[in-house]
Order: structure tokens, then C-alpha cells, then sequence
């Protein structure tokens, strides 16, 4: 009787990665939750949670993509920003649909508020991924 190879390669993935995806730019961390990675979600829930909530408590302002006037590098960053913002999931939508706004102002709270803000949404940028790749069995 021949062996069965059980190579890494040829294993289906856990679950769907398009579902995983989906739910971990929701919710940070929720992509590990259902992968069975529950101390993984939880760090990534408190690490984009803290990071996006200290931004906003420094009164960082949102990117928004239209808001873009000038030079060809003020609207890359601009839109850049704005990704970075819109990847923190429900905690921008949430900040958005309660009208959070702060005036745009020059001070030094307020831009290192924007990069907490945009840093939130970039680490769970990477946890989406991570999620994705444990999810297709690309990653352990």
C-alpha cells in the first residue's frame, strides 16, 4: 500500500481566507480568533485598539481622500494616510459616523495623533495578512 504524502502544500486551509481577511480589518484580531490563534487576536486587538484610541485622545486628525490639493506627494500621502486610516476597520467607521473631527490645527499633538491613528491601521494591515497566510497554510 503506498504512503499518502501530507505534504504542507496540498492541505486545505482552515477556513475561508476571504472570510478571515474580511473579518480581521473589521475587527483587529478577529481573523486569529477564528483561526484558533486566541492569544495572537487578543495582542493584536490591544496593540491597534490602544494605538488608535492614543491617537485619537492627541486629537489627530483623519485623512481624508479628497482632501488632497497641491503637489503629487501631498496627495500619495494623503491617500496613503487615508488607507492607513480606513485599514483600522470598525474603529474608523465608528470614528467617522460619530463625527469625530478635530479642527485641523499645526501642533505637534495633533500630527503625532494622525500617526498613531494611521500606525493602528497599518498593524492591523499586517495582521490581515498574517491572518490570510495562516489561513491558506502558507504559515504555521
Amino acid at each position: 500500500m503506498p504512503a499518502i504524502s501530507t505534504g504542507a502544500g496540498t492541505r486545505a486551509p482552515i477556513r475561508s481566507p476571504f472570510l478571515t481577511v474580511a473579518a480581521a480589518w473589521l475587527v483587529p484580531g478577529l481573523g486569529h480568533f477564528l483561526l484558533g490563534r486566541k492569544v495572537r487576536a487578543a495582542i493584536l486587538f490591544v496593540a491597534v485598539l490602544v494605538a488608535f484610541i492614543t491617537g485619537v485622545m492627541m486629537h489627530g486628525p483623519l485623512f481624508q481622500p479628497d482632501g488632497a490639493q497641491g503637489d503629487v506627494l501631498s496627495r500619495i500621502i494623503q491617500i496613503g494616510g487615508f488607507i492607513g486610516d480606513l485599514s483600522s476597520g470598525l474603529m474608523y467607521l465608528l470614528a467617522v459616523w460619530s463625527g469625530y473631527a478635530p479642527p485641523d490645527q499645526a501642533s505637534h499633538n495633533a500630527d503625532y495623533g494622525s500617526k498613531f491613528i494611521v500606525l493602528a491601521g497599518l498593524l492591523n494591515l499586517l495582521a490581515m495578512v498574517d491572518a490570510y497566510e495562516i489561513a491558506t497554510r502558507q504559515k504555521e
